[in-house]
């Protein structure tokens, strides 16, 4: 039931060297899935190298619509199938680094919709892509990696990313809904502070405060997608998992 060999999987976000994107794709190789990542710069070929042989790698931006139907159709090409798709890419970017914070009186509708561009509508995007051939496969898994910040939580400043996340969360349920009778689930997994390439010393320090006293890893939330991605994880569908370290129900900071 935790067994993917047969499987095919398309896992987007897998630039950095220590994101959640390499490891879910890491592990869902190690589970026996073919893979296609996907990154927003050349640098996924880098670890599409460190990956089984056989990995294809997709290098593009998901704002683009075209850049999903690669994806996919590069899955169906290689591998006949796409069975599991999972969705890691946003917050940041190496191919477009700015940022896209800030208070509403200080922010532009450009930034605006730059910020629900990057982390709603290529999840949007990538979804419509991919559900086809979810549906094709009968037990597909499709996972989006949200955040604390929008479904559960707020940070200042960040009004657009909060917004944009907690829309994944609809999406998710609405995908969920109009699936399911395909035998596909779509699940959200939502992450606390987590030690990535991406992390701040600001958010670093934050990470300290939660009730186990550390950010989480990588590996530690791609366990989860790595479950949500099994046969085990047939009934289980349209809901917002969330992987914090008990940030979101601790009233109290150290």
């Amino acid at each position: 039931m935790l067994d993917l060999h047969g499987r095919a999987a398309a896992v987007t976000g897998v630039g950095g060297p220590r994101g959640i994107g390499f490891a879910v794709a890491g592990l869902l190789s190690a589970m026996g899935a073919a893979l296609v990542v996907s990154g927003g710069s050349e640098r996924v070929h880098e670890r599409a190298a460190e990956l089984p042989a056989g990995t294809a790698a997709v290098a593009g931006d998901l704002t683009d619509e075209a850049t999903s139907r690669r994806i996919a159709d590069e899955a169906i090409m290689r591998f006949g199938r796409l069975d599991i798709a999972v969705h890691c890419a946003g917050m940041t970017s190496v191919a477009q680094p700015e940022p896209e914070a800030g208070r509403i009186t200080d922010m532009s509708l450009r930034t605006w919709r730059a910020s629900l561009s990057r982390n709603l509508d290529a999840a949007f995007l990538f979804a419509k892509a991919v559900l086809p051939a979810l549906e094709s496969s009968g037990a597909g898994r499709l996972v989006m990696v949200a955040s604390l910040t929008g479904p559960l939580m707020a940070m200042n400043g960040e009004i657009a990313y909060g917004a944009a996340k907690a829309g994944v969360v609809g999406l998710v349920r609405g995908l969920a809904v109009d699936s399911a009778r395909a035998g596909v689930t779509v699940n959200a997994v939502a992450p606390g502070w987590i030690a990535t390439d991406s992390q701040t010393p600001y958010e670093h320090e934050q990470g300290l405060r939660t009730p186990v006293g550390r950010s989480g890893t990588a590996a530690e939330v791609a366990g989860l997608i790595g479950y949500l991605s099994t046969p085990s994880a047939a009934y289980l569908t349209g809901q917002c998992l969330v992987v914090d370290g008990g940030n979101s129900i601790a009233e109290e900071r150290a």
